[in-house]
């Protein structure tokens, strides 16, 4: 029997709060992850991608959710190639420097080695609790298929270890032609997760919406079709609803690819709003689990 764990990519968002989907009595930090825990048995935290976290939020974040919940993180944006805010740095890491945004060209190696070392250490209490599902790798639209870029996966995967992680890509070379096959048969061979994605086509980071299974692991994140996907307006980027009709598409298709694997990840990133929390509820009553609880379905015949 397959897994399939269902949620969406925040649960801190202020349009979230501000949509009345919390109850007034998840009125702090620890009721409302509460709350959301006992809707849904997954999360993807997307907070870590802007700034590493800290190790004693994530304790308690283990401790304040149930036994059997689990936390996707994803990655700190300078380990993915994406630019950060010196500011978003430990103090103590931050390069002198007049740049709004910095590469990781841009730190001392020995500086890029501890950055690497505190983020995986702080991911130690939920690893420890069980907690912790595939650290997200989403990397950024330049990111192209090279043997150079293969092998900083490989990197990646490597320094990550026991932990697991997940590759998101942001541009069409990987999947352009033959690449599609050899872009799967490099993941299954190193049996790394693969992401994929449904989000809107025709841009610069547009990929196409592939459903494998590389490993004993799937994730599936819905970024939704906002006409506005290039906004810097966070609103106008994932202002997007999921129809039921859609959804209703999209379900067979997510049995299908949970039936290859042990456990599949389906996370709802259309976040403004309760979009994501809404359509992540109905997806999940669509394949057969109720408020809070794990789908399951039948092994591949």
């Amino acid at each position: 029997m397959g897994e399939i764990r269902i949620g969406t990519a925040s649960w801190t968002d202020k349009t979230l709060l501000a949509s009345g989907w919390y109850p007034s009595t998840a009125n702090t930090a620890e009721k409302r992850l509460a709350h959301y825990a006992r809707q849904f048995p997954i999360v993807e935290v997307d907070a870590t991608y802007y700034a590493p976290p800290a190790e004693q939020t994530a304790r308690l974040w283990a401790q304040r959710t149930p036994a059997e919940f689990t936390f996707n993180v994803k990655a700190f944006s300078l380990l993915t190639g994406h630019p950060s805010k010196p500011t978003a740095l430990p103090v103590d890491l931050r390069p002198e420097t007049e740049k709004k945004n910095i590469y990781p060209k841009d730190l001392a190696p020995q500086v890029y080695e501890d950055l690497w070392s505190r983020f995986l250490s702080a991911l130690d209490p939920l690893a420890d609790a069980g907690k912790l599902g595939v650290i997200l790798f989403q990397f950024p639209p330049w990111f192209t298929i090279s043997r150079s870029n293969k092998q900083y996966i490989l990197e990646v995967a490597e320094r990550c270890k026991p932990m697991r992680v997940a590759v998101e890509f942001r541009h069409a070379s990987w999947f352009a032609g033959d690449n599609a096959a050899e872009t799967l048969g490099f993941l299954r061979e190193h049996d790394l997760p693969f992401v994929a994605v449904d989000m809107p086509q025709g841009y610069r980071s547009s990929v196409p919406p592939v459903l494998a299974a590389t490993s004993d692991l799937a994730v599936v994140r819905f970024h939704g079709h906002s006409d506005g996907w290039e906004s810097h307006d966070i609103q106008e980027k994932f202002g997007y609803f999921y129809s039921d009709a859609e959804l209703g598409d999209w379900a067979p298709r997510l049995r299908s690819l949970a039936a290859a694997v042990d456990q599949t990840h389906v996370l709802f990133n259309n976040c403004a709003g309760a979009n994501a929390q809404l359509n992540a509820a109905e997806m999940a009553r669509l394949l057969g689990a109720g408020r809070g609880e794990v789908a399951a379905v039948g092994g591949a015949e």
